[in-house]
């Protein structure tokens, strides 16, 4: 099939004008030499990449399949001729063994699927914000109930809470009465969080640090089972 042909078929040669897009070409290329198309999307995916095919620079590799079976070990040049009768690629996947381990694979697949999983993993996590509630040593009763609603509003939706008093003047002498208004706050708020941090100072504030008891019971089965 001539060249021609094959570009007036994809419906952008123009006859009258004998001049063809350059999409066209890149049709042309693609459908008539499919086989070389590939390995040169395929280099331009991996060609500053070190750890893959020239770029290994090991004499010797330990070498596995596509398939996972182990060949043993190879030298490099014998690795690549296995991987380029495959037209797949060598890729050093454990640097540091002696000698190296590498596996045939297709370099350019094997990074697509790597950057779909990623891209599912950081949908997957959620992010935690902080809000930050003021309270005062002598707040009245509906203002800290006015403050409770919000702090459970938040943590029922995932987020932090911290709660802050700061002392004015005189008032730093008193810090204990801030205390009990902590301390009060984070029982109000106990069937939906935990006290992440216990109400201490910080300059001439006092804060505790409260997280949803879910993401807590979370953390700590995640850190019970790395223990295990």
């Amino acid at each position: 099939m001539c060249r021609a042909y094959i570009l007036y078929t994809c419906g952008r040669f123009s006859v009258s004008e004998g001049v063809c897009t350059f999409f066209s070409l890149c049709q042309w290329y693609v459908f008539a030499w499919k086989p070389r198309a590939l390995n040169f999307w395929r280099w331009l995916i991996i060609r500053k990449d070190q750890k893959v095919n020239e770029g290994i620079r090991a004499r010797e590799v330990r070498l596995i399949d596509a398939n996972g079976e182990q060949l043993g070990v190879k030298s490099r040049n014998e690795a690549l001729e296995l991987a380029g009768k495959e037209n797949l690629d060598l890729v050093l996947v454990a640097p540091n063994a002696k000698p190296p381990v590498c596996r045939i694979m297709d370099y350019g697949k094997y990074r697509f699927e790597q950057q779909k999983k990623d891209k599912e993993a950081r949908k997957k996590q959620k992010t935690i914000n902080v809000k930050e509630v003021r309270l005062s040593p002598s707040i009245e009763e509906h203002d800290f109930n006015t403050k409770l609603r919000n702090a459970r509003k938040f943590l029922s939706k995932g987020d932090k809470v911290k709660a802050a008093i700061r002392f004015r003047g005189r008032m730093i002498t008193h810090s204990d009465i801030g205390k009990e208004v902590l301390d009060r706050f984070a029982k109000e708020c106990e069937d939906v969080s935990t006290i992440e941090t216990k109400p201490k100072m910080d300059g001439r504030s006092m804060f505790l640090m409260l997280a949803p008891k879910a993401e807590q019971e979370r953390e700590q089965k995640e850190e019970s089972k790395k223990e295990e």
